[in-house]
């Protein structure tokens, strides 16, 4: 049983403990405002046209700018590219790099909880000793007294560090801008898989099509090369002109081979993408006929863009945490005081520990104040101040680099447009321009050399063209991803689930803006 006394110890204990966390509530250091957005309106020094160039095919299709429209957190389903999909939502399931960024965001969590365990409440431990001793006299005074026995100890510990100046609270703010950081590469982690997924997958396209370009102009080269031998056995053509279609085809056949190393790099490329061995036989092959291009391009706000861009994001929880730091450099300048109080019993015997006589407990406080640490103190806070500045510093430039990659893309779809519809009139000019060379020379109006420039002519446009079709998907796509790929729209992607697949469970599901609102730590 506890005694009046001793309910009176633990009664001013429990006053004490109340009145400094009473007093625990100003924390040092700054407290934490997330930059403003860029005060721009435009991406681009002159506007943007209400819609793109028209050129024949799928490919050619007209773009319209849609101002301030939302982004679909799936944005590739905007190609209607089935086995593209199915390659998108199996990649984010079995990404390494998806797994790896999960783990370091479970690992941040873990890490914020462990420190919030062990600061904010009081450490109570439970002791339970059994010791055999023998002392000596002479320590007492008493030569001739030697003395063994044992000695019995159950006790409960509890110490409680008070911090007044709110340094274990900053550092649970940086640790807290750990988990945004890790969160935020997440999130750029599953936007950087799929938007590489496209962008391999239209390279793949292109390169095929570049291909079968090629290999149809070897064919009708080859043909040619045919018909001139047989001018050539009959007297009808010259030698050179022989030797001149060979060099053409061989010229031809000669691009095929790096053509044919590019596919096997994008196969390759898709394969590991999706977490598979590069001899893995499941990728499917795609061709430029089975995308679908968007004929909406949202363009988000420029204000919205720092609340959007998952490095953005990342620059700013970092950023955050700098701040926090500075607060935790602070706060080691100033005293710390620590609370102390046990209670048990001991006794030489295991029965005698439960009797009222055996009843030990103490009670006390500590305070530590740094007097002189070599300048050590001030040299850390300033060099907190220093990374502060450095953080900020990246911000900004992160910042600068987002708004000219949307420029840069922006403009890009804008010429890819214009680059299609020039290069659609070129390949269709040397096409005719072929087919007439052709004729003419066949009836001898024109020489060898004429219909031989003819045909380079038509091989680099077709080639040419493949190319430009592909630009115009693969850019697509980097506006997706250079507007911060609408992860907001969607559950975030920890569970290794797609926002397609709409399975994954929600640990925010909150609008970019709320998301990224101004963190202010509360005095």
């Amino acid at each position: 049983m506890i005694d009046v006394s001793q309910r009176i110890v633990w009664r001013r204990l429990y006053v004490a403990l109340c009145s400094c966390v009473a007093l625990a509530g100003c924390m040092v250091g700054p407290d934490y405002h997330a930059p403003p957005a860029p005060a721009t309106d435009t991406f681009t020094t002159t506007p943007l046209p209400d819609q793109t160039a028209s050129a024949p095919g799928p490919a050619g299709l007209p773009q319209r700018f849609a101002p301030a429209q939302d982004i679909p957190a799936a944005w590739w389903t905007l190609f209607h590219c089935e086995p593209l999909d199915a390659l998108i939502r199996e990649a984010i399931a079995n990404s390494p790099n998806m797994a790896a960024a999960q783990a370091a965001l479970r690992q941040a969590r873990e890490n914020y909880t462990a420190q919030a365990g062990g600061t904010l409440l009081p450490s109570v431990d439970a002791q339970l000793s059994a010791t055999r001793e023998k002392i000596n006299g002479i320590a007492f005074g008493e030569p001739g007294l030697v003395e063994e026995f044992n000695l019995y100890n159950a006790s409960v510990n509890v110490s409680y560090k008070l911090d007044v100046f709110g340094g274990a609270r900053r550092e649970l703010e940086a640790l807290h801008a750990q988990i945004d950081y890790q969160r935020f590469q997440l999130q750029a982690a599953y936007l950087t898989i799929s938007a590489n997924i496209v962008t391999a997958a239209v390279k793949e396209a292109s390169v095929r099509a570049q291909i079968d370009a090629t290999e149809r102009i070897a064919t009708e080269e080859e043909q040619q090369l045919n018909v001139l031998d047989q001018q050539f056995s009959l007297g009808g053509v010259s030698r050179t002109a022989v030797l001149a279609q060979e060099t053409l085809l061989a010229q031809t056949r000669a691009t095929l081979p790096p053509l044919q190393q590019q596919l096997d790099q994008a196969r390759h490329q898709l394969a590991v993408l999706a977490g598979k061995l590069p001899s893995d036989t499941s990728v499917p092959d795609f061709t430029l006929d089975m995308f679908s291009l968007p004929d909406t391009l949202p363009v988000s706000l420029p204000s919205s863009l720092v609340h959007q861009r998952p490095d953005i994001l990342a620059a700013d929880a970092t950023l955050h945490q700098a701040s926090a730091q500075v607060g935790v450099a602070t706060a080691a300048m100033y005293p710390q005081i620590t609370l102390s109080a046990s209670y048990g019993a001991e006794a030489l015997t295991p029965a005698q520990v439960l009797r009222a006589g055996s009843t030990i407990w103490s009670i006390g406080a500590g305070l530590l104040q740094p007097v002189f640490h070599g300048g050590q103190l001030s040299a850390q806070k300033r060099a907190a101040e220093a990374a502060y500045e450095q953080a900020g510093a990246q911000y900004r430039e992160t910042v600068l680099l987002a708004f000219q990659n949307v420029a840069d893309t922006l403009r890009a779809l804008e010429h890819d447009a214009t680059g299609l519809k020039a290069q659609t009139d070129a390949s269709r000019a040397a096409s005719d321009s072929l087919e007439l060379t052709r004729g003419q020379y066949h009836v001898g109006g024109v020489s060898y050399l004429a219909l031989l420039d003819a045909q380079r002519q038509y091989q680099q446009t077709v080639v040419s063209l493949a190319q430009a079709q592909a630009a115009r998907y693969a850019d697509t796509a980097a506006l997706f991803q250079a507007l911060g790929g609408g992860w907001w729209n969607a559950a975030a992607p920890e569970s290794a689930a797609a926002p397609a697949a709409a399975s994954a469970s929600a640990s925010n599901t909150s609008s970019p803006s709320a998301t990224t609102a101004t963190a202010t730590t509360p005095h």
